[in-house]
């Protein structure tokens, strides 16, 4: 499904994919978060996706005259999860409007994992 925007010259539509991608890209240049998880948590993965497939742990939901996204995160060991998740959502809410010119009806984030990474241990 495509996001449709009309405009004087004609109409631009705008792929889920695409909408996705700029949403993973927006987010992970937030600090503390340490990559994007799988959508399918039922199965309880949680491992990290390449660098290049920000679109897999974005859920994109297209309305009449906005979009929701479900954003599933896995953040860094130490960090305040409720304030890396409140930027998230600042963030991506930013680069949907911006980027994009489409209203955003709500971004909801879901911390899937955390990761401890060496660093963290090193601090203790």
């Amino acid at each position: 499904m495509t996001q449709k925007i009309q405009q004087e010259l004609g109409s631009v539509n705008i792929s889920e994919t695409v909408i996705a991608t700029v949403c993973g890209v927006a987010a992970m240049e937030c600090y503390g978060l340490v990559g994007m998880a799988p959508r399918n948590v039922s199965e309880g993965l949680s491992e990290l996706l390449r660098i290049e497939a920000y679109e897999r742990g974005v859920d994109v939901q297209s309305h009449e005259d906005s979009i929701s996204v479900r954003l599933y995160i896995v953040v860094q060991y130490g960090v305040k999860i409720s304030e890396v998740a409140r930027i998230v959502q600042e963030r991506v809410k930013y680069a949907i409007e911006q980027h994009l010119g489409l209203k955003a009806h709500s971004i909801d984030v879901r911390v899937v994992s955390v990761r401890v990474t060496s660093e963290s241990k090193q601090r203790k």
